[in-house]
């Protein structure tokens, strides 16, 4: 190969990397000034005298009480209102919460004869806050990270650069990448939250910022007793005693991430 050939084979390299990585530090840099917007994520997440207090925040989702859509519908529409997530209504959805299938949810429980009414039940969804997170282990950021104090798999906006690895690490769907500006599909934004940005990666956070304040999950008041939340650490806890009582799930169980939300079904 002559010199002048080898020249422009890296030099074509060189750029390719450059084009690649010019847009994620532009993404970086303009999610951080949308983040400052209303508050750090120290401020956000940090406790204070009203925290609730708990080493393993985990839930329990009671699906025989939530059989419809329309069960489903103020849950969701509760976690969404508070959190900015857009309504955008296409293949480019963002989802915090949301439903699906048995078969989808529960893809290593494949039944032949499932009884039609769960069959046609629907199953809320949403981040597991996994006890080993992969989704935290391929971050190049540290943008997503698990926090030791209680287990929740949280998302620090302003780090985030947009290469989705962590998208293609959860095995549950619970993350969502904003390909364009969401704050248009916003129909009235929740100052006390920040907004994103295009290219931010978003999720459930288990409502960190309410926790911080004394509040359990939006998702949790809104559902009527369908859902509890609590400390799976704590025996006596009402998640704990929840479990005891009840046969539960977990989905995908055999991949290890040892998922912090559990179904009766």
């Amino acid at each position: 190969m002559d010199k002048s050939r080898r020249n422009f084979i890296r030099l074509a390299s060189l750029s390719a990397l450059g084009m690649g990585a010019a847009p994620a530090l532009a993404r970086a840099e303009t999610a951080s000034a949308v983040y400052t917007e209303t508050t750090e994520a120290a401020d956000m997440y940090g406790p204070n005298a009203n925290a609730l207090e708990g080493t393993h925040w985990g839930m329990v989702i009671d699906t025989t009480k939530l059989t419809t859509p329309e069960d489903i519908a103020p849950i969701v529409e509760a976690c969404h209102s508070i959190h900015n997530v857009p309504d955008i209504g296409n293949d480019q959805e963002i989802k915090w919460i949301w439903s699906a299938t048995f078969h989808e949810s529960f893809t290593e429980k494949h039944n032949h004869y499932l009884a039609e009414e769960i069959h046609e039940r629907p199953f809320l969804l949403l981040c597991n806050h996994c006890e080993h997170p992969p989704c935290c282990r391929v971050c190049p950021t540290q943008a997503t990270f698990k926090r030791e104090s209680d287990g929740v798999v949280l998302m620090d906006f302003h780090r985030c650069i947009g290469c989705r690895f962590c998208m293609a690490a959860c095995p549950y769907g619970a993350r969502s990448f904003n390909f364009g500006d969401p704050r248009p599909y916003i129909s009235q934004i929740n100052h006390e939250f920040p907004t994103r940005t295009r290219g931010v990666v978003e999720k459930c956070n288990f409502c960190a910022e309410r926790l911080a304040k004394g509040e359990e999950p939006a998702c949790v008041e809104a559902s009527n007793g369908a859902i509890i939340f609590g400390d799976l650490d704590d025996p006596h806890s009402e998640v704990r005693e929840v479990l005891k009582e009840h046969f539960t799930i977990r989905r995908k169980p055999t991949l290890g991430t040892q998922p912090s939300v559990y179904y009766i079904i």
